[in-house]
């Protein structure tokens, strides 16, 4: 990890195309600026990390009526006709 000292109004270039600009220092707060193309995503961590536990649990249910907001009713298996 690279760590760096900014202060408000420096940046960070990333490449030829990402900049990273403090706008804003505060206690127990910081406000970024980034710059960057529309074809780079751009994701909060905690995020990341939330949904990837919940695509590992939801990969782990066997039982779908765990899931929250499913109703699941057996339905009757077709024979069909002989």
């Amino acid at each position: 990890m690279l760590v760096l000292t900014r202060r408000e109004g420096e940046a960070i270039r990333l490449g030829d195309d990402i900049e990273i600009e403090v706008l804003e220092v505060r206690p127990g707060i910081v406000r970024l600026g980034i710059k960057a193309p529309r074809s780079v995503r751009g994701l909060r961590g905690e995020r990341v990390a939330e949904v990837a536990s919940a695509n590992t649990e939801a990969a782990t249910v066997t039982d779908l009526s765990t899931v929250a907001g499913i109703r699941v009713t057996p339905q009757p298996v077709s024979r069909g006709h002989r």
